[in-house]
């Protein structure tokens, strides 16, 4: 035992010392060390060739510009794969929120064991995370840890206050009272003196302040709570782990109103006056981020806010910014790649099993034309959880197509998309062809006898996605 040990303190001293500078220069520390452990954690993971790590087992991706591959099917990661080599962000192929799998009756550990067992086929030796989805619950932190994710998004947004930005003084008063009384802060006191007055220059081009205390109480009011779940919930994650690396991204982005740089700056902030480290952070950006379309809004005000967040996030972490329903958001990917650099975090799901779907209707266009039939009964139902304007009164009739008509109405136009993006957890879970026959059953038949199909679609549509946020 004497030797393995002194042989990785070796490692260890040989790489601190041979990054001395950089740790030196670093202008983060923390506590009484000199250098940045985090950073420190990071920059060994860069170092790590890929054949001397267990592809089989994931890995912390550090700041490193990475991407998620949501598989509600289990037999995506193969095109996941594939995909993966169009450009040079690092994958993250299990992934899976809670909500996803409860709707899809699958378990945390199908969802990792079916993305390591498509890594073990493919021979892939590259490093890759596993997140554990919008976490809500200690049991979901524990069922995930369980299962051995290493990547934990926490979603404290129960506890956001999105009517913060419109409340009159009296009852922003009554509100503040409120978070104080939840033990998110000690007193009033306390907020003012940690933030009142104070400006901060994020950088060259960025300066915030806390001057206006209306302001600053909004930002309390509108995420206090959520930022004191937040911390809860990473007490939670380092249990659950029991002294195993993990990394914490929080999300904030399913609120009603778009997160300011003055609330993201405070939110930065709060998480690291409570030691929550965070590898990402997901904030609600202006505009429209709707699920399976391209994002809606005036690309100069996003690019221009985006750029505050990135440099928020530089200087409270740094950590990535994490773009949530990043998919088909083809538009925006150069100006999130060219402005994120490295700090860049994208998040899909549902696109993939619209492009499973599009096998359906190419090798099973009977069975398609039955989904959608059930998939626009159970819409009204199903979107009660999104935000989404799909309108199945702007879709043609399904019958009345030919089936690359239907293809191209359902899978390629925004409605169709939508509509069949928010019933995927009806049409898994009990949608049935009129034999009886499940739904679930034919879509996984169809994908396992076409796979080569399978893998093509998700390659050349996920491969997109990749090639624009590199090439930006």
């Amino acid at each position: 035992m004497t030797k393995p040990t002194f042989s990785l303190t070796l490692r260890m001293i040989s790489f601190i010392f041979i990054n001395l500078d950089r740790f030196r220069n670093c202008e983060k520390t923390w506590g009484k060390f000199f250098y940045c452990p985090y950073c420190l954690v990071h920059d060994k993971i860069a170092t790590v060739e890929p054949q001397t790590r267990n592809s089989l087992a994931p890995s912390l991706l550090g700041l490193h510009p990475s991407f998620g591959f949501g598989d509600r099917l289990g037999l995506a990661t193969p095109g996941h794969i594939l995909a993966t080599q169009s450009g040079q962000l690092l994958p993250v192929f299990a992934q899976q929120s809670v909500r996803e799998m409860d709707r899809t009756n699958r378990t945390p550990l199908e969802v990792m064991s079916t993305a390591q067992e498509a890594i073990r086929t493919s021979g892939w030796q590259g490093i890759w995370g596993a997140d554990a989805d919008h976490l809500k619950t200690e049991t979901d932190v524990i069922n995930l840890a369980n299962a051995g994710f290493t990547f934990f998004t926490i979603d404290p947004s129960e506890f956001v206050n999105n009517a913060a930005d419109n409340l009159v003084q009296n009852q922003l008063k009554k509100a503040l009272d409120e978070v104080v009384k939840s033990q998110a802060f000690e007193s009033i006191g306390q907020i003012e003196d940690l933030y009142l007055g104070k400006g901060i220059e994020v950088s060259n081009d960025l300066t915030l302040d806390f001057k206006d205390r209306e302001k600053l109480y909004r930002a309390v009011v509108k995420y206090g709570r959520a930022i004191a779940y937040a911390e809860k919930m990473s007490g939670w994650i380092t249990e659950a782990t029991s002294g195993t690396d993990f990394e914490i991204e929080v999300s904030v982005d399913e609120t009603d109103t778009p997160t300011t740089p003055i609330e993201h700056l405070f939110i930065g902030m709060e998480l690291k006056r409570r030691e929550v480290q965070c590898v990402s952070l997901a904030p609600r950006f202006v505009g429209q981020f709707e699920k399976a379309i391209d994002y809606k809004g005036d690309l100069g005000l996003f690019e221009s806010t985006l750029a505050q967040h990135v440099a928020i996030a530089r200087w409270c972490g740094p950590y990535k910014i994490s773009v949530h329903s990043g998919s088909d958001k083809f538009s925006i990917y150069p100006i999130i790649g060219r402005v994120c650099g490295n700090l860049l975090h994208v998040k899909t799901a549902g696109t993939s099993y619209l492009e499973a779907l599009r096998v359906v209707a190419r090798r099973n266009p009977e069975a398609f034309l039955e989904i959608i039939k059930f998939s626009l009964e159970s819409f009204d139902t199903d979107r009660a959880t999104y935000h989404i304007s799909a309108d199945p009164n702007r879709v043609d009739n399904p019958e009345n197509l030919n089936h690359k008509e239907r293809e191209a109405e359902f899978l390629d136009q925004d409605d169709g998309r939508q509509i069949m993006h928010v019933t995927f957890g009806s049409v898994l879970a009990i949608g049935k062809m009129p034999d009886s026959q499940p739904f679930k059953e034919i879509i996984l038949e169809t994908l396992s006898t076409n796979s080569d199909l399978h893998n093509q679609l998700l390659n050349e549509h996920l491969g997109h996605h990749i090639r624009l946020l590199s090439y930006g």
